[in-house]
């Protein structure tokens, strides 16, 4: 016997994305549920070689579920998530509404998985588990496996982050914008991003804030504290580029002490949930077209820095939709699961 699941927010690119993980890896699934909101009531969507008819959030009874796998936004989680958890139901939420709550355990199974039991054991618990912000998860899962053999002091940052991270509707401006390039007469516009992103890049994601960061920089610095070491010191630079799925990272590590690229080549090959592909030669590395649709998250261009002592750059690149996103969220449930950390609702 499985496990009953709803998917909130089943309709956009990342509920879909779970649906075909759960399928993918074959979760133990006794009954699944697509949850939209009311004007998606009906619409239907796929599971494996299934197809589910969406319920409406408002009127669905989360007592039924084990599990409520949440992507419908941060301001429906604030309001829903709450309520799904007082029901019973084990809410582990894709938006940045109880990231940063410590109440909430904020996960990377393969970076902070340990944190599950002694939070699942509470008695008083939210029934909350947090999903991290995609461009973190597949930074945190490169430094751990480091950091655990030399500890980082400081890490600098640059994303080059995909338009799915900004939803459907910024995937169809990237497309609208790109054929309007080519098309004579055709006007271009921008709505869902501030600037034009064909042909472009932005660096400006999420809104500023009085330092002069945007959220989303923000974000990657209090995460990763959160998730990884508190003591870590790290800036970031967000850009958005016309990239349909996939985020890049270019990675400054700076060490306690020295690192070899071999000793950090040799670590990050044997670290779960990664892979090495880093040959020093014309496309000997990964972009984010190679990492769309798969699950590792990769590293390429592992070199010295010489500009500082202990230092080491990289490149991480994986598909946000993915481990940015769903994979992460099942592979929590998978852990929940695979550790005997919940009962099952009786049939």
């Amino acid at each position: 016997m499985g496990y009953k699941i709803a998917i909130v927010g089943a309709t956009g690119n990342v509920g879909q994305a779970m649906l075909d993980v759960l399928a993918e890896r074959e979760f133990p699934v006794d009954e699944i549920f697509a949850v939209a909101s009311r004007r998606s009531l009906g619409r239907e969507v796929s599971f494996g070689d299934k197809t589910l008819k969406c319920h409406d959030l408002e009127q669905f009874d989360f007592s039924k579920c084990d599990f409520a796998l949440m992507s419908a936004g941060g301001t429906v989680s604030q309001e829903w998530s709450p309520k799904i958890g007082a029901q019973g139901c084990l809410v582990i939420d894709n938006s940045s509404a109880f990231r940063y709550d410590i109440d909430v355990p904020l996960i990377v199974p393969e970076v902070n998985g340990d944190v599950l039991a002694p939070y699942m054991a509470k008695n008083n618990r939210k029934n909350i588990i947090a999903n991290p912000n995609c461009s973190t998860a597949q930074l945190v899962v490169a430094l751990k496996p480091l950091h655990d053999e030399n500890p980082i002091k400081r890490v600098v940052v640059s994303t080059y982050q995909s338009v799915s991270g900004a939803g459907k509707e910024a995937m169809d401006e990237l497309w609208h914008q790109t054929k309007g390039k080519y098309v004579p007469g055709q006007e271009v516009s921008a709505s869902k991003f501030p600037k034009e992103i064909a042909f472009n890049v932005i660096p400006h994601i999420d809104v500023f804030m009085e330092d002069g960061y945007t959220k989303e920089e923000w974000k990657m610095m209090v995460e990763t504290k959160k998730i990884l070491d508190p003591k870590i010191k790290l800036t970031a630079t967000c850009v958005r580029v016309p990239v349909f799925v996939s985020h890049a990272e270019a990675v400054n590590i700076e060490f306690e002490r020295h690192m070899s690229v071999a000793e950090a080549r040799s670590i990050l090959r044997e670290a779960p949930g990664l892979l090495v592909v880093d040959k020093r030669e014309d496309g000997g590395y990964i972009t984010p077209v190679d990492a769309a649709g798969e699950f590792a998250t990769y590293v390429s261009r592992i070199r010295d820095d010489a500009t500082i002592e202990n230092g080491l750059n990289m490149w991480v690149v994986c598909d946000n939709l993915l481990k940015g996103a769903a994979l992460n969220t099942v592979q929590i449930a998978e852990l929940i699961v695979n550790q005997g950390l919940m009962q099952k609702k009786a049939a």
